[in-house]
């Protein structure tokens, strides 16, 4: 399958809604306009270090992966500035975020990991015609050799 000069901006686009989609869910409290922006934002760093698809996804799976992050903080935050003294059921959902964004943050900051690790690999085109063609070298030496 050929690629074309837009994939990799066509694939920036859905990981910024992707982006958006976990930034609105992080928050629970954007804004539509929020949302547009967060997106935006996203689509132009992502346009900007993606020069692959691979790229593209790397650096979308490392923002949801510190949106994860960042979501028991903001839960926090939020519970932090209605009362001084969180009552049982708002601790309970503090725990549940702290818990649940930790395995996702690791989740998605070791799937992006693999992205990048996998981008930095040189692509070499496999060719079977030349290694069908050459026997390997310690058949080669050894079968030309006289006992």
């Amino acid at each position: 399958m050929a690629t074309t000069w837009w994939s990799p901006q066509l694939n920036a686009l859905l990981g910024s809604l992707v982006v958006a989609a976990g930034a609105w869910l992080a928050w629970g409290s954007f804004s539509p306009w929020g949302v547009v922006l967060v997106a935006g934002c996203a689509a132009g760093f992502l346009v900007w270090q993606g020069r692959t698809i691979g790229l593209v996804w790397a650096w979308a799976t490392l923002l949801l992966g510190l949106e994860s992050l960042a979501w028991p903080i903001v839960t926090m935050v939020q519970f932090r500035s209605i009362t001084t003294e969180p009552t049982d059921e708002q601790l309970g959902t503090m725990l549940s975020a702290a818990l649940t964004g930790l395995v996702s943050a690791v989740f998605w900051i070791t799937f992006s990991y693999g992205f990048f690790k996998r981008a930095r690999q040189p692509i070499a085109p496999v060719s079977t015609d030349a290694t069908e063609s050459q026997p390997p070298a310690s058949l080669s030496k050894n079968s030309h050799k006289k006992t």
